[in-house]
């Protein structure tokens, strides 16, 4: 009884569907005209138990895909997080409404990603919204004649082919689309990440019917600076990038060819907050890696292998020498992170102790909070106090009339203790290049502790990661530990 309940329900959902479709013919397809309002209209055949939501970065993938349709463009990278219907939009969506409301039926498409499975579930959301009541109804004049599970063709020899990216041979296209050629598995292999790379360089022109006229669009998260993105953007391929990332960074805005430019204005505002809240973002944040969230998407990948650190030249050990000549180098933030802000910033403060015995370097501690100033002096003398007077310790001195306040004021804080002040001089990369030259040798190691994840993720995504100030405050404990008996400034028992 329940049975055909059920089964009468869906008969008047369907029939009450088709109703509106047919009287609202000349409206939808008027609404179809877009990109944008083709996916609206056409959202509830593959989703019809999903709430469509909709967000301006759909409109940002959709203007740049009607870009390519009407020949501004026939090259275009877009860097986008996953989950943000990038498939759909590229893959499904675009061929469907090339074919059908801009009655372009003789495109020939060539889709292609990392392994067959992505391709063959694109290339049956594509053929059951052609072949959908809903998509007859209103464009009858795209008939398929051959269907198949990586394929299609309809009858003005319009073509849909789909390959793993590593058989990417032979078939030829008006539209290359290449959906990320990488595995999340195997983008950190050289090998696979060079064997991709170099089929990408040396075959995706190839698969085009016409050099001019026919067009590549690679859209992926990020993996790696040399994977497909980063080989297009050094060498000046001439796409047109659309870069978006989860959280907003002012001094990467992104602004293309087309016209284009983030409508963000805020340090750390979401890409899409409804899909992707705050609360989520900062549980992935907790729950992942800093280089997945870099990369993947920040969209500026550093090696997982380390940038200017390799993860590999540091050796863990259980304890540093006795004897030792140490010192804590300080990076001091602004200001404490407010309430529902951008968990990437503010900066936070940092302390890195680092010892020394006969050239070789030990970092035996890291610490780091955001706090009010009070807070962070507070920690400051907690810290000089856990440590002891024989650690030195090493401030960032303010420029110009600040300084001599600064210097007084952390005269008073830690009065008894050996304190350093010296300007920053150079970028924060100069100045964790010494450091960095002793670390490749395996002059530097790092002592066990509840710390040490931490404190790799960052120094080994630096300098594209979020943050910065345990490796600026490792390079600062480093320098004053190469200077010997030569202080800049020292604060002891209240004198300057």
């Amino acid at each position: 009884m329940m049975r055909a309940i059920r089964a009468e329900k869906a008969r008047r959902v369907v029939e009450s569907e088709r109703e509106h479709t047919r009287k609202n013919a000349d409206a939808i397809r008027a609404h179809c005209e877009t990109l944008a309002g083709f996916v609206r209209e056409a959202w509830h055949v593959l989703e019809p138990n999903a709430r469509y939501i909709h967000n301006w970065h759909i409109d940002a993938i959709c203007e740049h895909l009607e870009a390519v349709t009407d020949g501004r463009i026939n090259r275009l990278l877009a860097n986008v997080p996953p989950g943000s219907m990038k498939s759909l939009l590229v893959s499904v969506f675009w061929n469907a409404w090339e074919w059908g409301p801009k009655g372009l039926r003789s495109l020939r498409y060539l889709t292609t990603a990392f392994n067959d499975g992505p391709v063959k579930r694109d290339t049956r959301k594509t053929r059951d919204l052609i072949l959908s009541e809903w998509y007859q109804s209103l464009w009858p004049e795209v008939n398929l004649t051959r269907t198949a599970e990586m394929s299609f063709a309809n009858s003005d020899t319009g073509t849909r082919e789909g390959v793993a990216f590593g058989s990417l041979t032979s078939q030829r296209g008006d539209r290359l689309i290449i959906d990320d050629p990488h595995s999340v598995d195997t983008a950190e292999s050289e090998t696979e990440r060079n064997n991709t790379t170099r089929r990408f360089r040396e075959g995706a022109l190839n698969r085009l019917n016409d050099q001019e006229k026919s067009a590549i669009v690679v859209i992926m998260q990020r993996l790696h600076e040399d994977d497909v993105s980063g080989t297009i953007l050094k060498l000046g391929m001439g796409y047109t990038h659309l870069m978006l990332p989860l959280e907003f960074e002012p001094e990467r805005a992104c602004q293309t060819s087309i016209g284009f430019k983030d409508p963000r204005v805020v340090d750390g505002d979401l890409l899409d907050p409804q899909r992707m809240p705050r609360e989520t973002v900062d549980k992935m944040k907790r729950d992942t890696t800093a280089y997945t969230m870099a990369g993947q998407y920040q969209q500026r990948p550093a090696p997982r292998e380390g940038g200017i650190f390799k993860r590999h030249w540091f050796e863990i050990v259980p304890a540093a020498p006795a004897g030792a000549r140490k010192c804590r180098g300080w990076d001091l933030a602004a200001s404490k992170a407010k309430v529902g802000s951008s968990a990437s910033g503010p900066a936070y403060t940092a302390g890195v102790k680092v010892s020394e015995l006969n050239g070789v370097y030990y970092i035996e501690h890291a610490i780091r909070e955001r706090g009010s100033p009070a807070e962070v002096d507070r920690m400051i003398l907690n810290t000089a106090v856990a440590d002891g007077r024989a650690v030195t310790i090493s401030i960032p001195q303010d420029p110009g009339q600040a300084a001599k306040g600064q210097v007084l004021a952390f005269a008073k804080l830690l009065a008894g203790y050996n304190v350093r002040f010296s300007p920053e001089t150079g970028d924060k990369e100069t100045r964790a290049l010494p450091v960095s030259a002793q670390a490749e040798v395996g002059n530097v190691k790092i002592v066990k502790g509840a710390w040490n994840d931490a404190f790799l993720e960052e120094i080994c995504t630096f300098p594209a990661g979020t943050f910065k100030d345990q490796t600026d405050a490792l390079s600062r404990a480093f320098a004053e530990l190469l200077k010997g008996g030569s202080p800049t400034l020292i604060v002891q028992n209240h004198g300057i």
